[in-house]
């Protein structure tokens, strides 16, 4: 069965190979997946306050706590959240750990930042 599309697009698709050329050109599931789990991440006000207080300087739990006005618990759950995405991690330094931006967490501050 044929599609019935508009010329210019057919066009294109053919110089891409046809529906096939373009298809093998789209992400593996790993990667949409991943950069699914990244902007699931963004997807929170209060995430995105903890990637804008990082950017300001590294904090520890109790201080992000503090910036963000919630329970040790809720803290604890949107830090794993960002640290699975990838977009901060934690260096112990004596009894804390301190939080940064990863540099992947740094080109996501950058990009939304100009919003």
């Amino acid at each position: 069965m044929a599609i019935n599309i508009p010329d210019p697009i057919r066009k294109q698709c053919e110089e891409k190979g046809g529906l096939e050329g373009i298809i093998a050109k789209l992400p593996e599931a790993r990667s949409l997946k991943a950069r699914a789990k990244l902007f699931q991440a963004l997807g929170d006000p209060m995430r995105l306050k903890i990637l804008f207080a990082l950017d300001e300087q590294p904090l520890c739990a109790c201080l992000i706590r503090e910036v963000l006005g919630i329970s040790d618990s809720k803290l604890s759950y949107h830090l794993t959240v960002l640290k699975q995405a990838k977009l901060i991690a934690g260096k112990k330094q004596g009894q804390w750990i301190i939080y940064g931006l990863t540099e992947l967490g740094n080109q996501v501050v950058r990009m939304i930042g100009k919003f």
